[in-house]
């Protein structure tokens, strides 16, 4: 075969498949009724329940719709911001000292 050729079947399969390796943290959603909207935030009611969703600054789709009183569904990502240890979880993990076996 010519090198083109397998170079592009290379490239046309690498294409389809990188996606799949970079699909990041899982998503969510929720559909509920918008009851405050700002800038950087949304809360959204569903039931008896508001979730209070921060706002990406890259989001760009979907402000237009961001009215209280209007219907919306938010495709979210869990993130953590910090995560601490705790003396504790790490007490635990630490094996305690061995003592000397007895001497015959």
């Amino acid at each position: 075969m010519n090198a083109k050729i397998i170079c592009l079947l290379v490239a046309v399969s690498l294409m389809f498949t990188s996606p799949a390796f970079a699909a990041g943290a899982k998503t969510y959603q929720v559909t509920g009724t918008v009851v405050a909207a700002t800038g950087t935030m949304v809360t959204v009611q569903k039931g008896t329940e508001k979730w209070e969703i921060d706002i990406d600054p890259a989001t760009t789709k979907g402000f237009g719709d961001l009215k209280v009183g209007s219907t919306v569904t938010v495709t979210y990502v869990m993130s953590a911001m910090k995560i601490e240890g705790s003396a504790a979880a790490a007490a635990e993990t630490t094996p305690a000292p061995r003592s000397p076996a007895p001497t015959p």
